[in-house]
């Protein structure tokens, strides 16, 4: 949803029910299993469910009221799609203004469908961002092969190796230049898995321009122009919400309007 999590309304008082509030960041938790457009914003929320105050409590309200606002929305999976696999990868450093960790998020698509999207927080203080980017990177890099793996098992075929966008050049160039290698050993492991699937062919990194960097909206707040504009990239639409029967037409449902028996009044 569009807002900034980096300005609370100005509510410190602790929220009287804490487990009220659990039990509905608990619920928001299961929809982002089909809504990735609620990713970064649940995530802010679970940070705070030990000691949570009224203005967490109005977050988790105005999530519930964008949920109730888009109820038709639905992911769309388009059966007519190419199995290309990428992935998009990106990290909003330092963006914690408590702990001053970095948020990392990715998606990873199949075509054009959005198979898989994760949000959280580094569980570590990157002091670079390239290190925030990098970390990122290693953890859509683990995704698109473990995805590799199960259509591989599934016997489907990839045209290509998977791609990995990223709108950082300095996480970009450690992932084929060795000279990097010295002034990052505290990243080494990371290093070492994403390099050596470029290395070995079975990874490959693009560079994307951040205004086109779909992961944005796992990481940080955005405007309700670019959320939305990042939501429909997302194949998140309304949905027809068909019934047992499947969906039918506007003149289908008129023609079945028309023949029911209308009542009549009767005078007395």
């Amino acid at each position: 949803m569009p807002s900034n999590g980096r300005q609370l309304p100005i509510n410190n008082d602790l929220y009287p029910d804490p487990t009220h509030y659990r039990s509905l960041v608990g619920g928001l938790q299961y929809l982002t299993f089909t809504r990735p457009d609620l990713s970064y914003s649940v995530n802010f929320v679970c940070q705070f469910m030990h000691a949570p105050t009224m203005a967490h409590y109005q977050l988790v309200k105005r999530i519930l009221r964008y949920v109730n606002g888009t109820a038709h929305f639905g992911l769309q999976i388009l059966a007519s799609s190419t199995l290309d696999l990428y992935g998009f990868s990106d990290a909003d450093w330092a963006g914690c203004s408590i702990s001053r960790r970095s948020t990392i998020g990715f998606c990873t698509f199949l075509g054009s469908n959005c198979i898989s999207w994760s949000a959280k927080k580094q569980s570590t203080v990157s002091r670079p961002s390239a290190e925030a980017e990098y970390r990122s990177m290693a953890s859509t890099a683990a995704e698109l092969t473990w995805l590799s793996f199960l259509l591989r098992d599934l016997g489907i075929a990839l045209p290509c190796p998977p791609i990995l966008h990223c709108d950082n050049l300095s996480a970009l160039y450690m992932t084929v230049n060795l000279v990097f290698h010295g002034r990052t050993k505290h990243i080494e492991l990371d290093y070492h898995y994403v390099h050596e699937k470029v290395v070995l062919g079975s990874l490959e990194t693009r560079f994307v321009p951040s205004n086109h960097q779909l992961a944005n909206i796992f990481t940080k707040p955005l405007s309700k122009v670019a959320f939305r504009e990042l939501r429909n990239k997302l194949s998140l639409c309304l949905d027809p919400r068909p019934g047992l029967r499947g969906s039918k037409s506007a003149a289908e449902n008129q023609e079945e309007s028309n023949s029911r028996p209308k009542s009549t009044k009767v005078d007395n």
